[in-house]
């Protein structure tokens, strides 16, 4: 088989994600044969470094030796059962990891399939605690340039323009307010405030405020710093709201901890759970949440207070075996202290995008680096010269309009990183 013959295929039957299809008349679409490591191979022979982790979510290579064999050992054993009246070990196992290594307080785990189902999770469980001690609180606030998703609720809860023009009969009602402007104390300072006055007026309607702590990632990968979710902590304590972090993509060491919220050393009433949770392997995601939470809807069956939501793949057990061996190569590979050897030197070659002129702001937050771009109009499309650039010299970049951004595997050689911005660089450069 060649590249030719299966994309021609693939766009008789296909209808691709985030994409005008009409583009592909004249831009390539890239068969993928095998992958191993960070390297994405095509039926050509031709490699491809995977600087985005295949939409944020390889965490250790591809085909890795380690998680591929602790799948197959499943396969044999259990491929999925439902989750209703029935368990299963691995499930039961990464939930007790789970809750050991996320923020104390953190107590029970609930199962869904993907990022955006785990956020309608964590919204509906928010209002419906309200709900059970007999509150009306039916307002979610959200971050001015946040993006949590593409299901309904997610939907309503992000700021993304284009998304709420289209969408907006369909969408919940909700608030925004002002993210930190950038990475300083100040900003931090004065949203935080900002958000206490709409608390102050709206308290009472409020359920929760969702964000992505530290970094916003489809909001063109925005950077804040980490007072902001100290102040908000103690605002959502005085004020009776929910505070839901998704940690979708920051999760799992993005961010150089485990956890983004444990650089405030912070304790969200949810934490939402995706991406990185199996590697990259297969879906899954989790809202984990208090005692104090789940007890609220712990009931006799006629008190109507159980948590009414449910997916006929939560917690299966394939996917929870990849959970459960990516988890093992953080225990047993020293992963965050070499995250941040590796971040460190992404950091220093990042510096050198500041001599282009049409370079406004480089900026890291662990293994996420960023470049902002000026001087160009949206209808230039500038990300898709630098993604078509990036194809053309053996890098998958895809940038986010006019930013563009590294966020490789775990995995990758300091060699690999010199190729991978050295590519983005000369992009840049000749645009």
């Amino acid at each position: 088989m060649h590249n030719k013959e299966l994309k021609n295929r693939d766009l008789k039957v296909l209808w691709h994600p985030c994409t005008q299809m009409k583009d592909h008349e004249t831009l390539p679409l890239i068969p993928i044969k095998k992958a191993h490591g960070v390297y994405l191979e095509d039926f050509e022979g031709n490699r491809y470094i995977d600087a985005i982790s295949s939409w944020w979510v390889n965490l250790f290579g591809h085909t890795n030796p380690y998680i591929n064999a602790k799948i197959k050992e499943q396969l044999d054993t259990l491929e999925h059962v439902i989750l209703a009246g029935f368990t299963h070990e691995q499930v039961v196992r990464l939930s007790e990891r789970l809750v050991a290594l996320t923020p104390k307080g953190l107590e029970k785990c609930f199962y869904s399939d993907n990022g955006s189902s785990a956020v309608e999770v964590a919204l509906k469980m928010s209002f419906h605690a309200h709900k059970n001690d007999g509150k009306n609180k039916t307002i979610f606030v959200s971050l001015t340039n946040s993006y949590h998703g593409e299901t309904i609720g997610a939907l309503s809860v992000g700021d993304v323009e284009l998304y709420k023009d289209t969408y907006a009969p369909l969408l919940l009602k909700t608030l925004q307010t002002h993210v930190p402007k950038d990475m300083s104390l100040a900003a931090a300072q004065n949203a935080a405030a900002a958000f206490e006055e709409l608390c102050k007026l709206r308290a009472d309607e409020i359920s929760a405020i969702i964000l992505e702590p530290l970094v916003q990632g489809a909001g063109s990968m925005h950077m804040y710093h980490k007072e902001y979710l100290v102040l908000v902590r103690k605002i959502c304590d005085r004020y009776d709201v929910h505070l839901i972090a998704d940690e979708v993509l920051v999760g799992f060491g993005r961010t150089g901890e485990l956890f983004a919220c444990a650089h405030a050393n912070i304790t969200p009433d949810f934490l939402v759970l995706s991406k990185g949770l199996t590697g990259g392997y297969l879906p899954l995601s989790v809202v984990l949440t208090s005692n104090e939470i789940y007890a609220k809807f712990y009931c006799d069956y006629g008190d109507y207070k159980a948590f009414l939501h449910s997916h006929s793949y939560t917690g299966n057990a394939l996917a929870c075996a990849a959970a459960n061996a990516t988890l093992d190569i953080f225990e047993t590979e020293n992963i965050i202290e070499k995250n941040r050897v590796t971040a460190a030197f992404m950091g220093q070659k990042l510096q050198k995008f500041l001599e282009l002129k049409n370079v406004k702001e480089v900026r890291q937050t662990g293994m996420i680096c960023a470049v902002e771009l000026q001087g160009y109009k949206p209808e230039e499309r500038i990300g898709l010269r630098v993604y078509e650039y990036g194809l053309q010299n053996g890098v998958l970049l895809r940038p986010l309009g006019h930013v563009v951004y590294f966020m490789p595997p775990y995995i990758i050689t300091n060699a690999e990183i010199d190729v991978m911005m050295d590519v983005a660089y000369e992009a840049i450069k000749n645009l």
